[in-house]
């Protein structure tokens, strides 16, 4: 009897007469086809014989253990090591070669060989570039760092320029300048550590500036056209807007009855002085102004002197009237205190004493005090005084009459 596999062979019943080799249908081996032939594996469900198909170039060997699983090379995976393993690229059609990330990422796209989860602040295809904003170092490693560059002041990339050691920024923000882009551009002024345009109207040239205003305040410098002021909004003195309210014109001399003001020029004044015409007028007539303080006539020549407001020409009269009031005061001061004293000096008591064989005569005279009481002239309790007015001295030993 042949005794051929009912599942592996053509025929249970037919075989080879001499050997007893049953005919096997494919996948299956052995002399009664009862096993399954090399690159095919049994199914554990049916018993029956599959392909391995096993990937000629990921595996050493076609043949499969019983669950179907290929024996796969180095950098190959999946049950029939037809996949490049994590790490690892199809370079070709038969290869799987190392992932090349330059040591920051340990996976890439098994097909293209694009890293993938680039570490150290890298990117690219092999995390060879570094990520914007940041920029690889001199240093051997190449580490990648972040710029020194703030993104409101610039676009935050920079880069080492041959030669250099430290990064620049790429391109500064308009109104910033500095290879870092930390320091305010001319016509800019740094307000909150944010550089912003210089306010003055219009009225600076900066040609002849190196800086509009300056970098810290944001105050005008070189104010132009007769102006003057933090932002060069106001009109030099001597100088009014005139009434368009654009331009800074020259106040023009005028008289009258009224406070009015009048420029004189001078070769080397810069300033014009103002005098009221109300003293003036009171004072000297046009001619005689004229006369004192002529006044150019060529149409080409400009005042050389400022005009003085009318807030100093009134504290001038006021410093002189206070003087003046001070001086008659010590005046007056100096004369009653001479009249005092000559009036002191007048009424002071003179006294007369008259020597005579038997008595002492005295005599007074006293302005202020006619009859002047000269009982008390005299504190001795013998002293006594006549009714004719004569001074009697009495002692121990003598009595005197006066």
């Amino acid at each position: 009897l042949c005794n051929c596999s009912a599942v592996g062979s053509l025929s249970t019943a037919e075989c080879d007469g001499v050997t007893g080799q049953c005919h096997c249908l494919e996948g299956y081996a052995g002399l009664r086809c009862e096993r399954c032939a090399r690159g095919f594996y049994a199914e554990q469900s049916s018993r029956r014989c599959r392909p391995c198909g096993c990937s000629p170039p990921g595996s050493g060997s076609p043949q499969c253990d019983d669950s179907g699983k290929c024996q796969c090379k180095v950098g190959v995976t999946g049950l029939k090591c037809d996949q490049c393993s994590d790490g690892y690229y199809r370079f070709n059609e038969t290869t799987c070669e190392p992932c090349q990330c330059n040591n920051r990422s340990k996976t890439c796209n098994s097909s293209t060989g694009t890293c993938l989860h680039c570490q150290e602040n890298t990117e690219g295809d092999h995390c060879q570039l570094c990520k914007e904003g940041f920029y690889r170092s001199t240093h051997p490693a190449h580490a990648c760092h972040h710029c020194p560059c703030s993104t409101v002041a610039s676009t935050g990339t920079c880069r080492i320029h041959p030669g250099e050691t430290a990064p620049r920024c790429d391109k500064c923000r308009t109104g910033y300048t500095g290879p870092n882009c930390n320091r305010c551009d001319n016509g800019y002024y740094n307000s909150d550590s944010i550089c912003v345009r210089c306010k003055c109207n219009g009225n600076v040239d900066p040609a002849r500036s190196p800086s509009v205003c300056d970098p810290d305040s944001g105050e005008c410098v070189g104010c132009l056209y007769h102006t003057a002021g933090f932002h060069c909004e106001e009109c030099e003195d001597g100088y009014v807007r005139d009434p368009e309210g654009t331009n800074c014109t020259k106040k023009e001399a005028t008289l009258g009855p009224e406070t009015r003001e009048f420029t004189t020029s001078a070769p080397n004044a810069s300033k014009a002085t103002s005098f009221s015409t109300a003293v003036i007028n009171s004072t000297l007539s046009p001619t005689t102004i004229q006369t004192i303080f002529p006044i150019s006539s060529s149409d080409n020549s400009t005042s050389a002197f400022a005009d003085v407001s009318w807030t100093q020409f009134n504290i001038i009269i006021l410093t002189v009237i206070i003087i003046v009031v001070v001086l008659l005061m010590g005046f007056v001061g100096a004369v009653y205190m001479y009249r005092e004293y000559q009036n002191r000096k007048l009424n002071a008591p003179f006294w007369t004493i008259e020597l005579k064989e038997d008595n002492i005569s005295f005599s007074s005279y006293h302005d202020s005090i006619p009859n002047a009481d000269v009982s008390g002239l005299l504190e001795d309790d013998g002293n006594e005084v006549a009714p004719n007015g004569q001074l009697t001295l009495t002692t121990p030993m003598h009595n005197y009459k006066a």
